[in-house]
Protein backbone atom coordinates (compact mmCIF):
# COMPACT_ATOMS: atom_id res chain seq x y z
CA UNK A 1 0.00 0.00 0.00
CA UNK A 2 1.60 3.30 -1.31
CA UNK A 3 1.52 6.13 1.28
CA UNK A 4 1.44 9.49 -0.11
CA UNK A 5 4.46 11.48 0.72
CA UNK A 6 4.33 13.80 -2.31
CA UNK A 7 5.75 17.23 -2.58
CA UNK A 8 2.08 18.66 -2.89
CA UNK A 9 -0.06 17.91 -0.36
CA UNK A 10 -2.20 21.07 -0.72
CA UNK A 11 -3.48 18.66 -4.21
CA UNK A 12 -4.63 16.32 -1.72
CA UNK A 13 -6.18 18.65 1.14
CA UNK A 14 -7.70 20.34 -1.91
CA UNK A 15 -9.74 17.33 -2.65
CA UNK A 16 -10.41 16.91 0.59
CA UNK A 17 -11.97 20.01 1.36
CA UNK A 18 -13.73 20.04 -2.37
CA UNK A 19 -14.87 17.36 -2.04
CA UNK A 20 -16.18 17.57 1.50
CA UNK A 21 -18.33 20.77 0.24
CA UNK A 22 -20.06 18.64 -1.79
CA UNK A 23 -21.38 16.44 0.09
CA UNK A 24 -24.30 18.69 1.73
CA UNK A 25 -24.57 21.61 -0.31
CA UNK A 26 -26.79 19.89 -3.03
CA UNK A 27 -29.05 18.99 -0.05
CA UNK A 28 -29.07 22.11 2.13
CA UNK A 29 -30.04 24.55 -0.64
CA UNK A 30 -33.45 22.68 -0.85
CA UNK A 31 -35.36 24.15 2.08
CA UNK A 32 -35.03 27.56 1.58
CA UNK A 33 -36.95 26.85 -1.90
CA UNK A 34 -38.92 23.99 -0.92
CA UNK A 35 -42.03 26.16 -0.85
CA UNK A 36 -41.28 27.37 -4.25
CA UNK A 37 -40.81 23.71 -5.90
CA UNK A 38 -43.67 22.78 -3.94
CA UNK A 39 -46.03 25.70 -5.10
CA UNK A 40 -44.20 24.88 -9.07
CA UNK A 41 -44.57 21.17 -9.23
CA UNK A 42 -47.92 21.06 -7.12
CA UNK A 43 -46.62 18.82 -3.86
CA UNK A 44 -47.92 18.73 -0.79
CA UNK A 45 -45.47 18.27 2.68
CA UNK A 46 -44.76 14.68 2.38
CA UNK A 47 -43.90 14.82 -1.12
CA UNK A 48 -41.80 17.52 -0.61
CA UNK A 49 -39.85 15.53 2.32
CA UNK A 50 -39.03 13.37 0.08
CA UNK A 51 -36.89 15.38 -2.06
CA UNK A 52 -34.66 15.56 1.30
CA UNK A 53 -35.64 11.54 1.97
CA UNK A 54 -34.51 9.92 -1.37
CA UNK A 55 -31.06 11.01 -0.75
CA UNK A 56 -31.15 9.25 2.48
CA UNK A 57 -33.14 6.15 1.61
CA UNK A 58 -30.16 5.56 -0.79
CA UNK A 59 -27.45 6.50 1.90
CA UNK A 60 -29.13 3.78 3.90
CA UNK A 61 -29.67 1.17 1.04
CA UNK A 62 -25.92 1.86 -0.74
CA UNK A 63 -22.83 2.45 1.95
CA UNK A 64 -22.53 -0.87 3.01
CA UNK A 65 -22.02 -2.22 -0.49
CA UNK A 66 -20.05 1.20 -1.01
CA UNK A 67 -17.99 0.55 2.29
CA UNK A 68 -16.85 -3.50 0.85
CA UNK A 69 -15.70 -2.02 -3.05
CA UNK A 70 -14.10 0.78 -1.29
CA UNK A 71 -11.73 -1.89 0.23
CA UNK A 72 -10.72 -3.02 -3.58
CA UNK A 73 -11.42 -0.16 -5.66
CA UNK A 74 -9.29 2.67 -6.65
CA UNK A 75 -10.38 5.57 -4.13
CA UNK A 76 -9.79 8.56 -6.81
CA UNK A 77 -11.25 6.36 -9.34
CA UNK A 78 -14.36 5.95 -6.44
CA UNK A 79 -13.90 9.52 -6.22
CA UNK A 80 -14.39 10.67 -9.59
CA UNK A 81 -17.39 8.03 -10.36
CA UNK A 82 -19.11 10.22 -7.58
CA UNK A 83 -18.83 13.49 -8.41
CA UNK A 84 -19.64 11.96 -12.23
CA UNK A 85 -22.77 10.30 -10.74
CA UNK A 86 -23.81 13.76 -8.57
CA UNK A 87 -23.38 15.96 -11.52
CA UNK A 88 -26.26 13.71 -13.28
CA UNK A 89 -28.20 14.00 -10.69
CA UNK A 90 -28.07 18.01 -10.04
CA UNK A 91 -29.01 18.22 -13.75
CA UNK A 92 -32.28 15.66 -14.10
CA UNK A 93 -33.49 17.50 -10.29
CA UNK A 94 -34.42 20.81 -12.38
CA UNK A 95 -34.96 19.43 -15.56
CA UNK A 96 -38.67 20.53 -14.68
CA UNK A 97 -40.89 18.10 -14.10
CA UNK A 98 -41.87 15.58 -10.87
CA UNK A 99 -40.12 12.65 -12.31
CA UNK A 100 -37.18 14.02 -13.41
CA UNK A 101 -37.14 16.19 -9.80
CA UNK A 102 -37.20 12.52 -7.68
CA UNK A 103 -34.90 10.91 -10.45
CA UNK A 104 -32.36 13.17 -9.67
CA UNK A 105 -32.77 13.63 -6.11
CA UNK A 106 -31.95 9.68 -6.31
CA UNK A 107 -28.84 10.29 -8.22
CA UNK A 108 -27.59 12.62 -6.39
CA UNK A 109 -27.81 10.71 -3.26
CA UNK A 110 -26.16 8.06 -4.74
CA UNK A 111 -23.12 10.16 -5.72
CA UNK A 112 -23.18 11.77 -2.25
CA UNK A 113 -23.39 8.40 -0.69
CA UNK A 114 -20.43 7.34 -2.93
CA UNK A 115 -18.29 10.33 -1.70
CA UNK A 116 -19.69 10.01 2.31
CA UNK A 117 -17.69 6.66 1.98
CA UNK A 118 -14.91 7.25 0.06
CA UNK A 119 -13.11 10.79 1.41
CA UNK A 120 -12.64 9.16 4.84
CA UNK A 121 -10.62 6.40 2.98
CA UNK A 122 -8.96 8.56 1.09
CA UNK A 123 -7.93 10.84 4.25
CA UNK A 124 -6.64 7.70 5.69
CA UNK A 125 -4.43 6.82 2.87
CA UNK A 126 -2.96 10.37 1.87
CA UNK A 127 -2.62 11.78 5.54
CA UNK A 128 -2.31 8.87 7.83
CA UNK A 129 -0.46 10.62 10.35
CA UNK A 130 -3.10 13.57 10.58
CA UNK A 131 -6.11 11.70 10.00
CA UNK A 132 -7.89 13.46 13.14
CA UNK A 133 -7.16 17.39 11.69
CA UNK A 134 -7.81 16.30 8.22
CA UNK A 135 -11.03 14.85 9.39
CA UNK A 136 -11.90 18.11 11.27
CA UNK A 137 -11.36 20.02 8.34
CA UNK A 138 -13.65 17.21 6.40
CA UNK A 139 -16.35 18.04 8.46
CA UNK A 140 -16.11 21.95 8.32
CA UNK A 141 -15.76 22.04 5.18
CA UNK A 142 -18.85 19.91 4.14
CA UNK A 143 -20.65 21.96 6.29
CA UNK A 144 -19.71 25.38 5.65
CA UNK A 145 -20.66 25.23 2.17
CA UNK A 146 -24.31 23.71 3.71
CA UNK A 147 -24.41 26.74 5.36
CA UNK A 148 -23.59 28.58 2.15
CA UNK A 149 -25.93 26.70 0.06
CA UNK A 150 -29.13 27.08 2.09
CA UNK A 151 -28.30 31.02 3.03
CA UNK A 152 -27.74 32.33 -0.86
CA UNK A 153 -30.47 29.63 -2.28
CA UNK A 154 -32.90 32.23 -2.60
CA UNK A 155 -30.75 35.25 -3.74
CA UNK A 156 -28.95 32.73 -6.22
CA UNK A 157 -32.46 31.96 -7.79
CA UNK A 158 -32.98 35.84 -7.71
CA UNK A 159 -29.19 36.48 -9.35
CA UNK A 160 -30.01 34.02 -11.83
CA UNK A 161 -33.77 34.92 -12.85
CA UNK A 162 -34.34 30.87 -13.02
CA UNK A 163 -35.97 30.62 -9.01
CA UNK A 164 -35.68 27.37 -7.49
CA UNK A 165 -34.29 25.67 -10.97
CA UNK A 166 -31.26 28.41 -10.65
CA UNK A 167 -30.92 27.80 -6.62
CA UNK A 168 -30.42 24.16 -7.07
CA UNK A 169 -28.81 24.13 -10.44
CA UNK A 170 -25.68 26.35 -9.81
CA UNK A 171 -24.09 23.66 -7.85
CA UNK A 172 -23.13 21.76 -11.34
CA UNK A 173 -20.42 24.22 -11.78
CA UNK A 174 -18.75 23.56 -8.16
CA UNK A 175 -18.91 19.67 -8.48
CA UNK A 176 -17.69 19.69 -12.00
CA UNK A 177 -14.42 22.51 -10.50
CA UNK A 178 -13.82 19.61 -7.90
CA UNK A 179 -14.17 16.98 -10.17
CA UNK A 180 -10.90 18.52 -12.55
CA UNK A 181 -8.83 18.64 -8.57
CA UNK A 182 -9.60 15.33 -8.21
CA UNK A 183 -8.81 14.26 -11.72
CA UNK A 184 -5.46 15.90 -11.55
CA UNK A 185 -4.53 14.17 -8.23
CA UNK A 186 -5.10 10.97 -9.92
CA UNK A 187 -3.14 11.29 -12.71
CA UNK A 188 -0.34 13.03 -10.54
CA UNK A 189 -0.43 9.77 -8.24
CA UNK A 190 -0.80 7.72 -10.83
CA UNK A 191 2.36 8.95 -12.24
CA UNK A 192 4.16 9.23 -9.15
CA UNK A 193 3.56 5.76 -7.92
CA UNK A 194 2.09 3.74 -11.11
CA UNK A 195 -0.24 2.11 -9.02
CA UNK A 196 -3.83 2.23 -7.77
CA UNK A 197 -4.42 3.96 -4.51
CA UNK A 198 -6.72 1.20 -2.36
CA UNK A 199 -7.46 1.20 1.69
CA UNK A 200 -4.48 -0.48 3.74
CA UNK A 201 -7.26 -2.42 5.45
CA UNK A 202 -5.57 -5.34 7.57
CA UNK A 203 -7.76 -8.55 7.55
CA UNK A 204 -10.44 -9.28 10.82
CA UNK A 205 -12.80 -11.85 10.59
CA UNK A 206 -16.31 -10.63 12.94
CA UNK A 207 -19.77 -9.68 12.08
CA UNK A 208 -20.19 -5.89 12.12
CA UNK A 209 -23.77 -7.25 12.74
CA UNK A 210 -23.35 -8.97 16.33
CA UNK A 211 -21.77 -6.53 17.16
CA UNK A 212 -23.82 -4.45 20.09
CA UNK A 213 -21.42 -1.46 20.04
CA UNK A 214 -21.81 -1.14 15.94
CA UNK A 215 -25.50 -1.20 16.60
CA UNK A 216 -25.16 1.85 19.07
CA UNK A 217 -23.15 3.94 17.12
CA UNK A 218 -25.61 3.20 14.03
CA UNK A 219 -28.90 4.21 15.79
CA UNK A 220 -26.93 7.28 17.25
CA UNK A 221 -25.92 8.30 13.81
CA UNK A 222 -29.40 7.88 12.83
CA UNK A 223 -31.02 9.72 15.66
CA UNK A 224 -28.67 12.39 15.01
CA UNK A 225 -28.90 12.76 11.05
CA UNK A 226 -33.08 12.60 12.02
CA UNK A 227 -32.50 16.27 13.83
CA UNK A 228 -30.47 17.72 11.25
CA UNK A 229 -32.29 16.54 7.88
CA UNK A 230 -35.76 17.59 9.73
CA UNK A 231 -34.70 21.34 10.49
CA UNK A 232 -33.01 21.63 7.36
CA UNK A 233 -36.01 20.12 5.07
CA UNK A 234 -38.69 22.19 6.84
CA UNK A 235 -37.06 25.20 9.31
CA UNK A 236 -37.51 27.95 6.89
CA UNK A 237 -40.93 27.07 5.84
CA UNK A 238 -41.71 26.92 9.73
CA UNK A 239 -40.13 30.36 10.00
CA UNK A 240 -42.21 31.74 6.96
CA UNK A 241 -45.03 30.22 8.19
CA UNK A 242 -43.66 32.40 11.78
CA UNK A 243 -43.41 35.64 9.70
CA UNK A 244 -39.86 35.84 8.80
CA UNK A 245 -38.96 36.70 5.79
CA UNK A 246 -38.01 33.95 2.96
CA UNK A 247 -34.39 35.37 2.82
CA UNK A 248 -34.70 35.83 6.63
CA UNK A 249 -35.38 32.38 6.81
CA UNK A 250 -32.77 30.84 4.84
CA UNK A 251 -29.92 32.72 6.23
CA UNK A 252 -31.22 30.89 9.98
CA UNK A 253 -30.24 27.65 8.66
CA UNK A 254 -27.04 29.05 7.89
CA UNK A 255 -26.52 30.63 11.33
CA UNK A 256 -27.17 27.16 12.43
CA UNK A 257 -24.35 25.56 10.55
CA UNK A 258 -21.74 27.98 11.10
CA UNK A 259 -22.59 27.53 14.51
CA UNK A 260 -21.71 23.84 13.87
CA UNK A 261 -18.28 25.00 12.59
CA UNK A 262 -16.23 25.56 15.28
CA UNK A 263 -17.45 22.78 17.83
CA UNK A 264 -17.33 20.14 14.95
CA UNK A 265 -13.50 20.80 14.37
CA UNK A 266 -12.47 21.48 18.13
CA UNK A 267 -14.63 18.45 19.38
CA UNK A 268 -12.98 15.51 17.68
CA UNK A 269 -9.40 16.59 18.74
CA UNK A 270 -10.99 16.32 22.46
CA UNK A 271 -13.16 13.38 22.39
CA UNK A 272 -10.21 11.48 20.51
CA UNK A 273 -8.05 11.90 24.09
CA UNK A 274 -10.30 10.53 26.35
CA UNK A 275 -11.39 6.75 26.39
CA UNK A 276 -15.26 8.18 27.28
CA UNK A 277 -16.77 10.44 25.73
CA UNK A 278 -20.37 10.64 28.05
CA UNK A 279 -19.94 14.01 28.88
CA UNK A 280 -19.61 15.18 25.52
CA UNK A 281 -23.01 13.34 24.89
CA UNK A 282 -24.51 14.80 27.92
CA UNK A 283 -23.67 18.37 26.80
CA UNK A 284 -25.15 17.51 23.09
CA UNK A 285 -28.69 16.48 25.02
CA UNK A 286 -28.32 19.86 27.22
CA UNK A 287 -27.58 22.24 24.15
CA UNK A 288 -30.42 20.62 21.67
CA UNK A 289 -32.95 20.13 24.04
CA UNK A 290 -32.44 23.96 25.00
CA UNK A 291 -32.25 24.96 21.52
CA UNK A 292 -35.77 22.83 20.54
CA UNK A 293 -37.85 24.07 23.52
CA UNK A 294 -36.93 27.58 23.06
CA UNK A 295 -37.82 27.03 18.85
CA UNK A 296 -41.75 25.19 20.60
CA UNK A 297 -42.19 28.27 23.42
CA UNK A 298 -41.50 31.44 21.52
CA UNK A 299 -41.26 30.70 17.69
CA UNK A 300 -39.46 33.12 15.62
CA UNK A 301 -38.60 35.44 18.57
CA UNK A 302 -35.35 34.20 19.81
CA UNK A 303 -34.45 31.94 16.63
CA UNK A 304 -31.12 33.00 16.17
CA UNK A 305 -30.24 31.86 19.76
CA UNK A 306 -31.74 28.80 19.17
CA UNK A 307 -30.26 28.05 15.54
CA UNK A 308 -26.95 28.67 17.33
CA UNK A 309 -27.44 26.17 20.23
CA UNK A 310 -29.10 23.56 17.84
CA UNK A 311 -26.11 24.45 15.53
CA UNK A 312 -23.81 23.53 18.75
CA UNK A 313 -25.30 20.60 19.54
CA UNK A 314 -25.75 19.12 15.82
CA UNK A 315 -21.68 20.16 14.55
CA UNK A 316 -20.45 18.27 17.74
CA UNK A 317 -22.89 15.22 17.81
CA UNK A 318 -21.82 14.67 14.26
CA UNK A 319 -18.22 15.03 14.44
CA UNK A 320 -18.24 12.54 17.43
CA UNK A 321 -20.48 10.06 15.16
CA UNK A 322 -17.57 10.19 12.42
CA UNK A 323 -14.92 10.10 15.28
CA UNK A 324 -16.85 6.78 16.31
CA UNK A 325 -15.69 4.86 13.14
CA UNK A 326 -12.26 5.00 13.96
CA UNK A 327 -11.92 5.40 17.79
CA UNK A 328 -14.59 2.83 18.58
CA UNK A 329 -13.18 0.05 16.33
CA UNK A 330 -9.30 -1.73 16.51
CA UNK A 331 -8.63 -2.05 12.50
CA UNK A 332 -8.98 -0.15 10.02
CA UNK A 333 -11.06 -2.99 7.95
CA UNK A 334 -13.35 -2.83 11.38
CA UNK A 335 -13.17 1.09 10.64
CA UNK A 336 -14.78 0.38 7.36
CA UNK A 337 -16.90 -2.09 8.66
CA UNK A 338 -18.46 0.27 11.41
CA UNK A 339 -18.63 3.45 8.94
CA UNK A 340 -20.66 0.92 5.82
CA UNK A 341 -22.93 -0.05 8.59
CA UNK A 342 -23.66 2.92 10.61
CA UNK A 343 -24.21 5.22 7.78
CA UNK A 344 -26.52 2.35 6.40
CA UNK A 345 -28.71 2.24 9.08
CA UNK A 346 -28.11 5.70 10.82
CA UNK A 347 -29.69 7.21 6.81
CA UNK A 348 -32.23 4.64 6.84
CA UNK A 349 -33.52 5.52 10.29
CA UNK A 350 -32.73 9.16 9.26
CA UNK A 351 -34.94 8.86 5.97
CA UNK A 352 -37.99 8.56 8.03
CA UNK A 353 -37.52 11.86 9.94
CA UNK A 354 -38.60 14.39 7.39
CA UNK A 355 -41.60 12.55 6.18
CA UNK A 356 -42.54 12.13 9.63
CA UNK A 357 -42.52 15.67 10.95
CA UNK A 358 -44.22 16.65 7.57
CA UNK A 359 -47.12 14.20 8.33
CA UNK A 360 -47.08 15.64 12.05
CA UNK A 361 -47.55 19.26 10.78
CA UNK A 362 -50.20 17.90 8.10
CA UNK A 363 -52.13 17.03 11.30
CA UNK A 364 -51.17 20.66 13.62
CA UNK A 365 -50.49 23.33 11.12
CA UNK A 366 -48.39 25.09 14.13
CA UNK A 367 -45.58 22.76 14.09
CA UNK A 368 -45.63 22.20 18.15
CA UNK A 369 -46.39 18.48 17.63
CA UNK A 370 -43.17 18.49 14.83
CA UNK A 371 -41.07 20.04 17.48
CA UNK A 372 -42.12 17.51 19.97
CA UNK A 373 -41.28 15.08 18.15
CA UNK A 374 -37.72 16.69 17.68
CA UNK A 375 -37.41 17.06 21.61
CA UNK A 376 -38.42 13.42 22.04
CA UNK A 377 -35.94 12.37 19.36
CA UNK A 378 -33.24 14.60 21.38
CA UNK A 379 -33.68 12.40 24.65
CA UNK A 380 -33.63 8.98 22.89
CA UNK A 381 -30.51 10.16 20.92
CA UNK A 382 -28.57 11.09 24.56
CA UNK A 383 -29.35 7.61 25.86
CA UNK A 384 -28.37 5.95 23.13
CA UNK A 385 -25.22 8.28 23.10
CA UNK A 386 -24.14 6.87 26.67
CA UNK A 387 -24.53 3.53 25.43
CA UNK A 388 -22.13 4.67 21.93
CA UNK A 389 -19.37 6.54 24.16
CA UNK A 390 -18.12 3.82 26.43
CA UNK A 391 -14.96 2.76 25.65
CA UNK A 392 -15.28 -0.38 24.23
CA UNK A 393 -14.81 -1.90 20.57
CA UNK A 394 -16.92 -3.43 17.54
CA UNK A 395 -15.05 -5.85 17.21
CA UNK A 396 -15.25 -7.03 20.84
CA UNK A 397 -18.86 -6.03 22.16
Amino acid sequence: MAKNNSSLPWLGMAVVILVASNLRSPITSVGPVLGEIQDALHLDNVQGSLLTSIPLIVFASCSILVSRLAAKANINYGIIFSLIVLITGLYFRVSGNVAMLYLGSFLLGLGICIGNVTTPAYIKNVFPGKVGVVTGIFSVSMNLLGALASGLSISIGRWTNAGWKGSLGVWIIWVFLTLLIVIADTFRERKRTGQNRAPDTGKVKFNIFRSRQSWNISIYMGLQSVMYYCLVAFLPTMLIDYGMDKADAGWVISIMQLAMLPVMFIGPVIASKIEDQKWMIYGIGLLLFGGLSILAVFQAQYIYLSSILIGMSGGLSFSLALLFFSVKAKTAEGTLKLSGKAQSIGYLIAAFGPPVFGMLHDGDASWKTSIYFLLATAVLMTIVGRFAAKPRYVEEY
